[in-house]
């Protein structure tokens, strides 16, 4: 005698378990933890995570899981700050762009046959927003602000195991190359000012100067100033590493009478002896 009970009892308790691939990764590795059905079970029913349609629970959980990956990032971007002058401004701007791009993404999208398309739509209308009108100090700001969008979209698109665990790497990663200083140059460039007066030859004038302090040395501009009475030189410039910015300041004075130079580093971070 076959005994079927026996027989069906696996297909028995597999038609019992939850749909595992409506949980998504990280709630899929949560169920096959021992004591975590009850947090896997909060999570599918209380917050509503495998319905079709994001409800207002699961909306408000993104919006809070948004809120403290926005911080990790804003607070990363605070520690690996170069510039002159942090803006509190545009830190606050990538937590709010985030949270709302997180629930822009989520409330737009409907069921299963229109989850692509209208996250696509969704993808679209958030990066648009990025219309700023006023210009960004450094490269890197627009690179915050994408890393900022895309976690955010990755938190409207439901996917927040993936979100929370790539921001993470991410961080580690940037804060990692950041504090090491990977791929700065050896000696950092300047920018270099120097007034002259028209009876001045700056063909060859500080030819010797030059030979002495700098690795090399491009004029970028000349400009008349003063009502045509002086002329300004801009130049980008490199020091010799044993050279000091002061040393080579005394010496084109001393070629251009004392008048005005102005020697400026291109990297704000680093002062003008650093090597």
């Amino acid at each position: 005698m076959i005994h079927t009970a026996g027989f069906f009892s696996p297909l028995l308790a597999a038609a019992d378990a939850p749909e595992l691939p409506a949980l998504g990764p990280f709630l899929r590795v949560l169920n096959e933890i021992p004591g975590c059905k009850s947090l896997v079970d909060f999570f599918t029913t209380t917050l509503g995570f495998g319905s079709d349609a994001p409800g207002l629970p699961e909306i408000f959980f993104a919006a809070l899981l948004s809120f403290g990956i926005m911080s990790l990032i804003a607070a990363l971007y605070k520690a690996t700050f170069r510039g002159p002058k942090l803006s509190q401004d545009y830190v606050h701007t990538l937590m709010i762009l985030g949270i709302v791009v997180s629930v822009i993404v989520m409330v737009i999208r409907g069921g299963n046959g229109q989850k692509a398309m209208a996250t696509g739509f969704g993808m679209f209308a958030a990066f648009s927003m990025i219309r700023f009108r006023t210009s960004l100090s450094e490269s890197r700001d627009v690179a915050f602000i994408f890393f900022a969008m895309t976690a955010g979209l990755a938190v409207g698109a439901r996917q927040y195991g993936l979100a929370t665990a790539t921001t993470v790497l991410i961080c580690a990663m940037i804060y990692v190359f950041s504090r090491g200083n990977w791929f700065a140059p050896n000696r950092a460039s300047h920018y270099l000012r120097i007034r002259v007066t028209n009876d001045i030859n700056y063909d060859t004038e500080f030819e010797a100067v030059f030979a002495k302090f700098l690795d090399h040395h491009d004029l970028v501009s000349v400009e008349s100033i003063q009502a045509g009475m002086m002329t300004e030189l801009r130049y980008n410039i490199s020091l010799r590493a044993e050279c000091k910015p002061g040393e080579l300041v005394s010496a084109i004075q001393q070629v251009n009478g004392n008048n005005r130079v102005l020697l400026t580093s291109t990297a704000p971070s680093r002062t003008l002896g650093t090597d």
